[in-house]
């Protein structure tokens, strides 16, 4: 029941600021919408109540200084961005790069879903959870990358503007995405520093985002 509650609170919020804030005759407005209430619908599925708690309210800030609400502010502003832009017209995004932005924000954001099932500890800051037996985790999409979680994040806001047509958006959402590189290297550091195994495992996956890149 609260799984569905949180579903339909979201889903209705997100439909009624970007429908009602922006033009709501744009049918790629109410696609965005109905991607978003599917994906993250199954996000939520997903989450069982530890992993919220950990998600939304962990119990510190962690240990890198960025603070997570500067992170999620930007994420907001790309939003904020893209209702102005659909409202009072200012750029205009092609119909077959805002189809190739949905199908983007759809992958990347699935993306994101498989590494949280995977990884119960996927936490919102970068922390070592004593209090949940945190332990490395190197099976689904860790098998390959170390950072899956990220490697669908850093393309998701970026497709995500391309969706909602607005190149003011895709400056927020480039951003955000800066934001998130930065943390992967700082993690990545910080668990070579402080997570029993992860040198060893990093030793076997060498990519931490993208196979043959970095």
């Amino acid at each position: 029941m609260k799984i569905f509650l949180r579903w339909s609170l979201a889903t209705s919020i997100a439909a009624i600021i970007l429908v009602s804030g922006g033009n709501r005759h744009d049918p790629w407005l109410w696609a965005y919408v109905a991607v978003f209430a599917l994906v993250g619908g199954y996000a939520i599925a997903s989450m069982d109540e530890s992993l919220v708690r950990e998600r939304f309210h962990p119990p510190d800030r962690g240990a890198d200084r960025l603070s997570l609400r500067g992170i999620r502010l930007v994420a907001l502003l790309h939003v904020i961005a893209a209702i102005l832009d659909s409202r009072f017209g200012w750029t205009h995004v092609p119909p077959m790069l805002r189809g190739v932005g949905l199908v983007g924000f759809a992958l990347s954001f699935l993306l994101i879903v498989k590494a949280m099932r995977t990884n119960r500890f996927f936490s919102a800051v970068v922390r070592i959870q004593d209090d949940r037996g945190h332990h490395l985790v190197d099976s689904g999409p860790y098998s390959i990358v170390r950072h899956p979680g990220y490697a669908g994040m850093i393309p998701s806001l970026p497709m995500s503007a391309l969706a909602l047509g607005s190149w003011v958006s895709v400056l927020f959402a480039l951003a955000y995405s800066a934001l998130i590189l930065r943390r992967v290297a700082f993690e990545d550091s910080f668990l070579h520093a402080n997570l029993p195994g992860y040198t060893a495992y990093a030793s076997r996956v060498r990519a931490r985002l993208l196979p043959g890149l970095w």
